[in-house]
């Protein structure tokens, strides 16, 4: 019996939209393709969601993949306020579980950078049961020990967990360890999968 409902956050109930955001802060698009490749597509991404390094570590790790625009790096990180937004859906459909008696929870990539900055686009968080946020725990999904030490924080057991998260690895390894799964492509979609399973 499914009793919990466990939530990934970018690309699920936020926007994560770096190009759109580099875009309205005035970048040109050849410098908007560089600073992406030098941040989000670079080798320490996962390590900036898993604060393994501090803010100026990153950012030095950033600059050193392409020394050429380290202004525009530093300019785009500043203030990262308005890269997330919250989905319109996002808090009626937490409340919505909520009331129909199911735990909610969350377990995400994601940067302190992130959770200081867009703290806005987490609305939602106030109705959950709690979560994992990957910086908080020095673990990104899909290893193995978020999800398990999600589960034993929170004492829950994987067959009553559904899992949602827009990324199929993710979800490709919750379902090896127990979890119920659906991979993310649009709120209608991942109802008509919950209900399937006996969600509603």
């Amino acid at each position: 019996m499914i009793k919990n409902i466990v939530f990934d956050i970018g690309n699920v109930l936020v926007d994560y939209k770096p190009v759109e955001f580099l875009a309205q802060k005035g970048f040109s698009e050849p410098i908007i393709r560089r600073i992406i490749k030098a941040s989000v597509l670079s080798p320490y991404w996962e390590q900036f969601e898993r604060a393994d390094l501090t803010e100026e570590e990153v950012m030095r790790a950033f600059v050193s993949m392409d020394p050429g625009i380290e202004k525009e790096l530093y300019e785009a990180y500043a203030d990262i306020k308005g890269m997330l937004v919250i989905r319109s859906y996002a808090v009626d459909w937490v409340r919505r579980l909520k009331e129909a008696g199911y735990k909610v929870y969350y377990l995400s990539n994601y940067s302190k950078k992130a959770y200081d900055d867009c703290r806005e686009s987490l609305a939602f968080m106030e109705y959950m049961e709690g979560g994992f946020l990957s910086f908080q725990v020095r673990a990104t999904k899909p290893d193995p020990k978020i999800y398990t030490e999600f589960l034993a924080h929170f004492g829950l057991k994987a067959e009553e967990c559904v899992f949602i998260d827009d990324t199929e690895e993710n979800v490709a390894m919750a379902k090896e360890l127990g979890f119920h799964g659906i991979l993310f492509t649009s709120c209608e979609s991942t109802e008509k999968q919950l209900k399937a399973l006996g969600v509603d």
